[in-house]
């Protein structure tokens, strides 16, 4: 059954499959009839139907959210979409009584309802897989503020962190992730429920008490925006973008770090796979799936970005297109978040491995050169001095803590043997106290911060 004029002929079958939504829109039914429930109470509480109207409606309406809750009821597929099952079957069981629940109402703000209350159970579950991802993150760094590795710029050995620092880097990636979900949500916490099609109504309705009963905000403020602007749904798939840019960095390197040339960490059994043709494989396919799926997350952005850029005002039946993108991605960034934090939970880490990598490729060279400046020499002097030093050590395959006080003088006068106890790599480490680095209090600091960042 079709929703609008019977002046308009019936479409062919293949238009009608072309045209209605309901295989995607299907998951929307609990935002459909919480919106229509709050709609009818608004209808029957300002008289523009009666309380026993109002009564019927309202029951019956429970009765079907419930029974497809518990899968008695089925959601017919023929139908065009959500919105027209839901009241066709109303409609069915109380007779003429169930067509006075689209009063006052068109299928646009309906639509934009349903979208925004399901924008907002997402976000809040978003927000929550992301949270108990930097829990993880938190726990892993309290145990890992000794645990010293090399850290990277270019793919090369740097200087010396630990694991604790390098893992709170994407704390602090995922908490402002966490903001930005604020942030967007805050914006969308608007209803546009009776906005209708484009211009409001004649009906004295009352869209706040709708808008209490629903839980949002505040009314939105203009009817055609209301129903034509779809500027939060980008905001979330921008935001997903991001969070699944910051997971797949993640990926990209505990995937180079799990490889037989690094060996620092390994992944466990239940995040991984073996091959089909090599026994002795274990492959990171959870994590690589992770950083592959990142790309739908961009793609689902830039689809609706398409799709809004040359729609008129108001509505337009593009904006059917707006749910597949945000469901899509969705359902991406939340399965992605407890993958990415079952892998944590269980990866294990080498600490050995990271230890001995951290004592090769001179990651205490700027602390030498640190040491020149303190004893006087322009930072400048000190980089080149160092830089002789290190290439010194290179062709005699030395590490620098190995060259002797004598050669050390060779290069210049400053030296003295406190240069030793200086470029010791836990020294190294003890030294860069300074707030946001590796150092045992500073990594401490971090920690308390991104609890505190959390409990918001």
């Amino acid at each position: 059954m079709y929703l609008w004029g019977s002046h308009l002929e019936g479409l062919e079958n293949f238009t009608h499959e072309f045209n209605k939504s309901i295989d995607f829109d299907k998951i929307l039914f609990e935002e459909d009839i919480k919106g229509s429930l709050a709609h009818v109470k608004m209808l029957g509480e300002v008289g523009i139907i009666t309380e026993d109207d109002c009564k019927i409606i309202s029951n019956e309406l429970k009765n079907i959210l419930e029974e497809i809750k518990n899968n008695k009821l089925k959601i017919d597929l023929g139908e065009e979409d959500i919105h027209s099952f839901v009241e066709n079957e109303l409609t069915r069981r109380v007779g003429d009584v169930g067509k006075k629940l689209h009063t006052a109402r068109s299928r646009n703000d309906q639509c934009a309802l349903d979208l925004r209350l399901y924008s907002k159970k997402s976000l809040i579950i978003i927000k929550s897989e992301i949270k108990k991802l930097i829990e993880t993150i938190i726990e892993i760094a309290q145990e890992n503020k000794e645990t010293i590795m090399p850290g990277f710029t270019h793919m090369q050995h740097a200087q010396v962190t630990t694991f604790a620092h390098y893992i709170l880097s994407y704390g602090q990636m995922l908490s402002r992730d966490l903001d930005r979900l604020t942030e967007t949500f805050d914006r969308l916490d608007e209803n546009p429920l009776g906005s209708c099609a484009l211009v409001t109504t004649s009906f004295n309705i009352d869209r706040f008490m709708t808008t209490e009963l629903l839980n949002f905000k505040k009314p939105t403020e203009n009817s055609m925006d209301s129903v034509s602007d779809r500027d939060y749904v980008l905001e979330i798939l921008f935001n997903n973008s991001v969070i699944m840019t910051h997971l797949s960095r993640l990926c990209e390197e505990l995937i180079y770090f799990s490889s037989s040339e690094y060996s620092y960490i390994k992944f466990s059994g239940k995040f991984s796979t073996g091959s089909s043709i090599m026994p002795q494989k274990k492959n990171p396919d959870m994590a690589e799936l992770v950083r592959g799926k990142s790309g739908r997350c961009y793609g689902d952005l830039l689809t609706l970005f398409t799709i809004l850029k040359g729609t008129p005002l108001s509505y337009n039946k593009d904006f059917q297109e707006d749910k597949e993108p945000l469901f899509d991605s969705v359902k991406t960034v939340t399965s992605s978040l407890k993958i990415m934090n079952g892998i944590l939970k269980t990866i294990y880490i080498n600490k050995e491995k990271m230890r001995e990598s951290a004592e090769e490729g001179f990651l205490n060279a700027t602390d030498l050169a640190d040491y020149l400046v303190l004893k006087g020499l322009p930072f400048r002097e000190a980089y080149s001095v160092v830089g002789q030093i290190v290439n010194y050590a290179i062709e005699r395959n030395e590490k620098l803590e190995n060259i002797s006080l004598e050669k050390y003088k060779d290069f210049h006068k400053v030296f003295e043997k406190d240069l030793y106890n200086f470029i010791k790599i836990e020294n190294s480490l003890k030294n860069r106290k300074v707030y946001g680095g590796p150092a045992p209090d500073a990594v401490d600091r971090q920690i308390n911060n991104l609890i505190e960042s959390i409990k918001i």
